[in-house]
């Protein structure tokens, strides 16, 4: 086997990671469907939070979500109570996924991201 076949192959497992690392789900981070948020939306111990762009949050946004967008939330998360769930959403569940993974290496233990987002929103 020469070296250039060495190489193909080790790219080849890099990028089958890289794509397989992006759609497993991950440990400690609930997904959860519009239909079900609606049912909860009055809970006491439930942070929703919406972390599309504030223009975007302006123009369409569900009640009680509170609007902290992506790129803030590792400088603004000291707004949300670590012992209690927060419920992640964004326009397609990409940005909320993001925001749940960061939340999760700042410590937070019960995230629950929006599958499909508002875009799911019925």
């Amino acid at each position: 086997m020469c070296v250039e076949s060495i190489i193909q192959y080790v790219i080849l497992i890099g990028i089958i990671w890289f794509v397989i690392s992006r759609f497993m789900p991950v440990k400690g981070i609930a997904n959860t469907t519009p239909a079900e948020v609606k049912n909860r939306t009055k809970e006491k111990n439930v942070q929703f939070i919406d972390v599309r762009t504030p223009r975007e949050y302006k123009t369409n946004h569900q009640k009680p979500f509170k609007n902290i967008p992506l790129g803030d939330i590792a400088t603004r998360s000291s707004e949300l109570d670590k012992d209690k769930e927060v419920i992640v959403l964004c326009q397609s569940g990409m940005r909320s996924m993001k925001a749940a993974k960061a939340l999760k290496k700042q410590g937070f233990k019960h995230i629950t991201n929006v599958k499909g987002g508002l875009g799911a929103w019925v």
